[in-house]
């Protein structure tokens, strides 16, 4: 969360800034249908456009949530009508795999609703949960409940959070910056690590002893051969 942060563009700041409400709209709007820029970035642009007394939050908070919902509403829809083929859409099937849907679609079965309620919270499912919504034909009413309910979550956390750091921006690209050397620096020691320890793995199970050769099975037994009677007439 903090990369986005981090990354909010100043011409993203400009277009919010001299477009107004409807420029926030059509991004947000956009974003569902397959733009390429995370919706999180207007809405922490919005964020400290309200910072900088500039939008009025009430009116940016309803004009957010509709650039939400109504992209996904469309992309519902388009699920609905396309099914699997919504990935040969222009545009929009640009950012969505089969692979991605098909998988949504077994937490569907699995989870119902709550994959609603919890795919908009993730950028990397959001676009499939919304599409795979509409495929199966997942009611219409209560899609728009459980995402219009967590739209409300994460629109507003990334609106707070483009609040509350405000003109700050510029001092924590800078903290973000050195976390991302500190981040690769972890990453490339747990590689080694995880390197090191499956070589050791390796060495160690190749030292073990052959297993001993199994054991040959025992001829059967002869039978046993009746009493010598000698020969005598009963």
């Amino acid at each position: 969360m903090l990369f986005l942060l981090a990354s909010v563009d100043d011409r993203v700041i400009q277009w919010v800034t001299r477009g107004g409400y409807p420029v926030l709209f059509g991004l947000l709007f956009g974003c569902g249908l397959g733009l390429p820029l995370p919706e999180d970035i207007p809405l922490l642009a919005a964020g400290l456009m309200v910072f900088l007394h500039r939008f009025n939050l009430p009116l940016t908070a309803v004009c957010a949530w509709c650039g939400i919902i109504g992209g996904d509403c469309v992309l519902y829809h388009l699920g609905r009508r396309f099914g699997l083929e919504v990935t040969k859409v222009p545009v929009i099937g640009s950012h969505l795999t089969l692979s991605r849907i098909l998988w949504v679609e077994e937490r569907f079965k699995r989870w119902g609703i709550w994959v609603v309620a919890v795919g908009r919270l993730f950028a990397g499912v959001r676009g499939a949960m919304v599409v795979c919504a509409g495929a199966i034909r997942f009611p219409f009413w209560k899609f728009l409940i459980a995402d219009g309910l967590a739209a409300i979550v994460s629109g507003g956390t990334f609106l707070a959070l483009g609040y509350y750091f405000g003109t700050r921006m510029d001092v924590l690209r800078e903290h973000v910056q050195q976390g991302k050397k500190w981040a690769l620096l972890a990453l490339l020691a747990a590689a080694a690590g995880i390197g090191v320890w499956i070589w050791l793995h390796n060495r160690l199970a190749g030292r073990k002893p052959p297993s001993p050769p199994p054991a040959p099975a025992s001829p059967p037994l002869a039978p046993a051969s009746p009493p010598d009677t000698g020969g005598a007439p009963t």
